[in-house]
């Protein structure tokens, strides 16, 4: 076998494989071994016909696709082992010419890329805004923390009012005819919610327990439903219960039972210092995503075809997953959206081959620069998490799985790339 290697542009190579008389007719007994148990000729078992006797009464031309094959797997991996080829899809193949003879073809493969860091030291970006800590910022935070701790209390005396949760039956139907989803028994729902038909929670307001009554509303012109769309409808209700959200009160007992203050005072000090300190890390995020840019920007690489294809892939598959945790169907999302999947791939290309690109970049400088983190580094960050969880370091291993030691790797890898950035360029 002779061949040779030619590199093409987007980090593909073409490999030219010329395979002459006497090795080709060994693939031609590799394929007959391989399928000879297809074969049944009068006089011998099936299987046991003699290679001679099948190419005397069919021709040589019965194992020219099998030895195809087999020519072109084995001489590929050859190939890659010799010239340590980092492939990264599956190849191309392109028949030059075939007969008993002689057998020619070429193999077109995308391989990792190769290329020189741009500068990665030296460099300036612009500080971050450090965003100050307003009283009303401490004060969200508050109404938040009270909103959540808050009770439900029953009303019975009174009619609902804006505010309220009420547990509701109700049934739609459009033109006399109920549609799909559009009935439902003891709902809960916030009235001011806005989260159903615009017009429907307003006339929930003013209605008592136990009351019968119509909603009339209008289904938006932009609805998901297609069928709804613009549609009058009509909606019988019946309110169950009425509750009013209560809140507690804002004092020392209320920062108690947060379980980290002894007074309000000190939760108060607490917000505001948890929310300076993520004012800084998220700034500190900025520069570092700008110090990322700047290194990749500067950069040049050929990134194959292949390898972007594959992150649209993997990306897709994720939103699908995550559409299906909300127990949306991807076929449905794309009929909401108006999009058709391959819309929806070819959107994703421009920030897929950005990623890859980065990714490429950043561990071409993490291996440069030595930045996975050592065995003994890696050992300490491994104890003191096993420690923090109260068990051995063999138990927490255990229990954790091989993709939590990953996520650690990867989480002190990311930090050694950083502190790297932040020491070796300026922040100003």
């Amino acid at each position: 076998m002779e061949y040779s290697l030619q590199k093409l542009e987007k980090s593909r190579v073409e490999l030219a494989v010329s395979v002459e008389k006497e090795e080709w007719k060994n693939f031609f007994q590799k394929a007959y071994q391989k399928t000879k148990h297809q074969f049944a000729v009068e006089g011998f078992r099936k299987g046991k016909v003699p290679y001679s006797i099948l190419v005397k009464r069919y021709g040589v031309e019965i194992f020219m696709e099998d030895a195809m094959e087999l020519a072109i797997d084995e001489y590929y991996q050859q190939i890659i082992e010799k010239d340590k080829l980092n492939v990264v899809s599956r190849p191309d193949v392109n028949v030059t010419s075939v007969d008993e003879d002689a057998f020619k073809f070429t193999l077109t493969v995308a391989v990792y890329p190769e290329f020189e860091l741009g500068a990665y030291k030296g460099l300036k970006i612009a500080k971050a805004e450090r965003k100050a800590v307003a009283d009303e910022d401490v004060q969200r935070v508050i109404d938040s923390d009270l909103d959540a701790a808050a009770r439900f209390v029953d009303v019975t005396d009174r009619a609902v009012q804006d505010g309220d949760m009420v547990s509701i039956d109700y049934c739609g139907s459009v033109d006399g005819v109920e549609f799909e989803g559009g009935k439902a028994e003891k709902y809960s729902l916030t009235i001011g919610s806005h989260t159903f038909i615009p017009g429907f929670e307003e006339q929930v307001v003013g209605k008592k327990i136990g009351e019968e009554f119509d909603v009339n509303v209008t289904f938006p012109e932009d609805y998901h439903a297609e069928n709804l769309k613009g549609k009058a409808a009509v909606f019988k209700c019946l309110v169950h219960e009425i509750k009013v959200k209560e809140l507690p009160a804002a004092d020392d007992e209320f920062a108690k039972d947060l379980g980290e203050y002894d007074t309000f005072a000190e939760y108060k000090e607490g917000i505001r210092a948890r929310l300076i300190s993520e004012a800084e890390q998220k700034a500190v995020a900025e520069e570092n995503n700008a110090l990322l840019e700047k290194v990749v920007d500067g950069t040049e690489v050929d990134i194959p075809d292949a390898m972007v294809d594959d992150e649209v892939e993997r990306e897709y598959g994720e939103m699908a997953q995550n559409m299906q945790m909300y127990g949306l169907k991807m076929e449905d999302y794309l009929k909401y959206t108006g999009m058709t999947e391959e819309k929806l791939k070819e959107d994703m290309k421009q920030r897929a081959a950005r990623d890859v690109k980065a990714s490429v970049v950043l561990h071409a400088l993490i291996r440069k620069e030595s930045l996975v983190p050592t065995q003994e580094a890696f050992d300490s960050e491994l104890n003191a998490a096993a420690e923090k969880a109260g068990k051995s370091r063999e138990q927490y291993v255990k229990d954790s799985g091989e993709y939590a030691m990953d996520g650690i790797l990867q989480r002190m890898t990311s930090e050694n790339l950083y502190k790297f950035l932040r020491e070796n360029n300026t922040i100003e």
